[in-house]
């Protein structure tokens, strides 16, 4: 089942309305799709084209599960100075709309899976880097929506974290949520994603499994950091 479709002929911005021309993919539910392409390669555009923040934008973008929702966890985070942990939480509870009952329960399973139970009430200015991309993966992961869009989400995690991460992404893949995740971290991606989207110059050059992705780069066997290295 189709979660999210996505054709987008060109995007940009005013100085360049073509930064990503003909981009093309779909996500269905329960796979992990990987977003993967070099500093510049309109990994950023694409994501931002997806959740509707470019205004040239040409193409077609459905969020077609049965409730048509995401969550979109972002590379740098975003917080207010002045919100506690839990203040954080309970905002992004009242944007979406859950029960009193149901946000707390998830709240306080996230905040214990990513060890953050006892700085709830701490303002999240006072956070490392680390602790502060850890609430954003609270924020995102409490509403349990159709799709995921993950952007480089390993920066700045402890390994613990990223196991928490990984185990997390995989439960909601078991429970029929689509994933896209932009990274730099290949051999990550290599082990955890279905498939994948290469883009590079804006555009795709390879997309499929990776022996697809082997075929298309004429490097059978070889890992998807010698192929990302072959076809970028």
């Amino acid at each position: 089942m189709e979660l999210l479709r996505v054709r987008i002929e060109r995007a940009g911005y005013e100085e360049r309305d073509d930064v990503v021309k003909d981009v093309g993919f779909a996500l269905e539910a329960g796979r992990l799709v990987g977003l993967i392409g070099p500093n510049g390669a309109g990994k950023s555009t694409t994501i931002k084209a997806i959740l509707g923040l470019i205004k040239l934008t040409k193409g077609e973008v459905s969020f077609c599960g049965p409730e048509g929702t995401y969550a979109y966890i972002p590379e740098h985070p975003i917080l207010y100075e002045e919100l506690t942990l839990w203040e954080h939480l309970e905002l992004a509870a009242a944007a979406y709309g859950l029960t009193e009952e149901r946000f707390r329960k998830r709240a306080e399973e996230l905040l214990a899976r990513f060890r953050l139970g006892d700085v709830r009430d701490h303002l999240t200015t006072s956070f490392s880097k680390g602790m502060q991309q850890k609430v954003m993966l609270v924020i995102g992961f409490l509403t349990k929506p159709d799709v995921y869009i993950v952007d480089e989400p390993f920066i700045g995690l402890d390994p613990k974290a990223t196991k928490e991460l990984l185990d997390t992404l995989n439960e909601e893949r078991r429970r029929g949520a689509a994933i896209l995740m932009s990274t730099h971290v290949l051999d990550t991606a290599e082990r955890i994603c279905d498939s994948f989207v290469l883009l590079n110059g804006g555009e795709t050059v390879a997309q499929g499994d990776l022996e697809h992705i082997r075929r298309q780069c004429g490097k059978p066997g070889a890992t998807l950091f010698e192929c990302f290295h072959t076809l970028t």
